[in-house]
């Protein structure tokens, strides 16, 4: 893929260039890709890494690619293993630990979130739930 469209348009799982590059938590970083309703991002986990419970008003849907891991979501406790797919309505508390093996998800949103449209640090200041 050499051509102008490729470039803009089309992107790969396994070599994500041209993604906005972000470091969510320790041992879990994601590689973003915006579009103009949806916003897709590529988030690798390494073994036992969590992410701080949060919410926010966008719609969120994952797909577990590779490995294994907790889904906390709306007080529950959920194993998730590959192939795994859930969705998170907007405004729900949620947060997701790794497995042994680390994770691999292809989270998608619903509109895009404005604070992971540039490189940062964590799951965002404006969705912070404490």
């Amino acid at each position: 893929m050499t051509s102008e469209l490729a470039k803009d348009l089309f992107f790969n799982l396994f070599n994500p260039k041209g993604g906005i590059k972000r470091i969510l938590a320790e041992g879990m970083e994601t590689t973003i890709f915006v579009g103009e309703n949806v916003m897709v991002s590529l988030v690798r986990c390494q073994p036992h890494a969590r992410g701080e419970m949060h919410a926010h008003p966008q719609e969120q849907w994952g797909v577990l690619m590779e490995g294994s891991g907790t889904r906390m979501q709306g007080g529950e406790t959920i194993e998730v293993g590959k192939g795994d797919i859930w969705r998170t309505p907007g405004n729900v508390r949620h947060s997701f630990e790794a497995g042994p093996e680390g994770a691999f998800i292809l989270d998608i949103f619903s509109p895009p979130r404005d604070e992971y449209r540039k490189e940062g640090h964590g799951f965002g200041t404006k969705d912070r739930v404490d």
